[in-house]
Parts: structure tokens; sequence; C-alpha cells
């Protein structure tokens, strides 16, 4: 039986933009492990980073930057959250809007990273 993720993998297109978009706007935080790799942290879970055309094996089978859908529960407030956004010049593609979270019900803004993945950022609704 599945318990929970532990890490995810994103095939990106450049290091130090992705960096930037998850660790500076999002709080992430950024490590190198096991001969070089990359990851960003959050909680108990992370991200490996794969560069397109240097991805480890096995990979997916269409490891492609800009082909990732993810949710992520903020701390805070989504006002916060866009005024943040904002303030950085990332462009809000829709929100707020109510959604469906693994737990009930959540209220979330929809942007882009900068591989043009869609990233849903929430909070649960009381």
């Amino acid at each position: 039986m599945i318990k929970n993720i532990d890490h995810l993998v994103l095939t990106i297109s450049n290091l130090e933009r992705t960096k930037a978009f998850y660790c500076e706007m999002l709080g992430m935080t950024f490590e190198e492990f096991a001969e070089g790799r990359q990851a960003l942290k959050f909680g108990s879970s992370k991200i490996n980073l794969h560069i397109v055309g240097q991805e480890l094996t096995p990979r997916a089978h269409l490891a492609k930057p800009g082909t990732a859908d993810l949710c992520f529960i903020i701390e805070g407030t989504l006002s916060a959250m866009r005024a943040r956004l904002d303030a950085a010049g990332v462009a809000i593609l829709e929100g707020p809007v109510r959604r469906t979270g693994a737990r009930g019900p959540i209220t979330s803004l929809y942007v882009r990273d900068p591989d043009l993945n869609l990233i849903e950022l929430s909070v649960y609704d009381e």
C-alpha cells in the first residue's frame, strides 16, 4: 500500500530559472546530492531535477519540460501569495477558484513555472 509521495521528477530546460521560481517565489530549498544531482525540497518531499538532454535513467517515457501539472498546498493566504506573484510579474492564469484536493475542498491560483508546467497553489477551505 502507498503511504505518501517521497519525490517527483521534473525535466527542466534551465536550472537557474527553475531555482529562482521555486526557491525565491515558492520558498523551496535547493540541494545538490549524489554526484551532482539537484533537487528542490519542501516539507517532507522533494522534486528531483533533470535537465533536458541530461536525464538520468530510468526516466519517464516522454520526459520533457512543460509536461507537468502540480498542485502545492501553501502556507499563509492566497491573497498574500497573489501579492507575491504580482510583485514578481508572474501571471495568474486562473483564480482564485474552488477545487477538490486530496483531503477536501481547496481554493487555488494557477500559474506557470519557467518551463510552462502548470502550477496550482492552494489552501484548504475551512
